[in-house]
C-alpha cells in the first residue's frame, strides 16, 4: 500500500473515481490527518538503544516521530528483560533508579511513533490501513458538503446533504475504530511491560 493506492481506494468510496470533486493535494491533507490519529491510538513500535553518558538524563530529541515511551530497559540484553521506572520532560528521559546507567551503557527505549504513508508504502498494518481509508474519506465528504451547501451541485440539492450524512457515519466508525485499537494497545503494553523482571540495586518496575 502507497499513498497512490491509497487515494484510488479513497475515490471509490467517495464515488469520484476521476477526481472531479476532490483533488491529490485534498485527499493527501485528509489522509495525513487520518494516519496521524491512527498513529496516536496505535503507533509504530520501535526499539531505539542510547548510549549512556553516566547521568539520569537521556536526550530523546533523536527519537524520530515519538508518540508515546513504552518502556526502558536498562541494564541492555538480560532475559527477562530488566524494565525501569522512567519520566519524562520534552526531550529529556529521566532514568528513575537509585544509580544511573554508568557512562557507556547502553539503555534501551522502546517507544511509538508515527506511522507513515508516501510513493515508497507504508508502516500501517492491514488493519490500520482500512481505518485511514474510513477516516480519510469521512473527513473529505464532510469538508466538501461544508463548501457545497450553498453551491449549485450538478447531483442534485440535496448531494452536500448525502455527503454530509455519509461523511458522519464514516466519522463514527472511524472513532470506534480508533477507540478500540487504543485499548488493545494499552493493555498489551501493560501485559508485556507491567510485570515485574529483575533489574538494577534500587530500580523498580514500571506500573501499568
Amino acid at each position: 500500500m502507497d499513498i497512490a493506492t491509497m487515494r484510488t481506494r479513497i475515490r471509490q468510496d467517495l464515488r469520484d473515481p476521476s477526481g472531479d470533486r476532490w483533488d491529490d493535494d485534498t485527499l493527501d491533507r485528509h489522509i495525513e490527518r487520518a494516519v496521524r490519529e491512527c498513529s496516536l491510538a496505535a503507533p509504530l513500535e520501535v526499539t531505539a538503544t542510547i548510549e549512556s553518558t553516566g547521568a539520569r538524563d537521556l536526550s530523546i530529541a533523536a527519537l524520530a516521530g515519538r508518540v508515546t515511551i513504552e518502556a526502558v530497559e536498562w541494564p541492555a540484553g538480560q532475559y527477562p528483560p530488566a524494565y525501569v521506572a522512567f519520566s519524562m520532560w520534552g526531550d529529556t528521559l529521566t532514568v528513575e533508579t537509585v544509580s544511573p546507567p554508568p557512562a557507556g551503557d547502553d539503555v534501551v527505549v522502546r517507544y511509538g511513533a508515527l506511522h507513515t504513508l508516501d510513493g515508497d508504502g507504508t508502516t500501517l498494518p492491514e488493519r490500520l490501513q482500512d481505518l485511514v481509508a474510513t477516516g480519510a474519506a469521512a473527513y473529505a465528504a464532510i469538508e466538501w458538503a461544508a463548501y457545497a451547501v450553498d453551491r449549485l451541485n450538478t447531483g442534485g440539492d440535496d448531494t452536500w446533504r448525502h455527503f454530509h450524512t455519509w461523511g458522519q457515519e464514516r466519522l463514527a466508525a472511524f472513532a470506534k475504530g480508533l477507540a478500540k485499537h487504543g485499548r488493545e494497545r494499552r493493555l498489551r503494553s501493560r501485559r508485556l511491560y507491567a510485570a515485574a523482571t529483575p533489574a538494577p540495586a534500587g530500580a523498580r518496575p514500571i506500573e501499568g
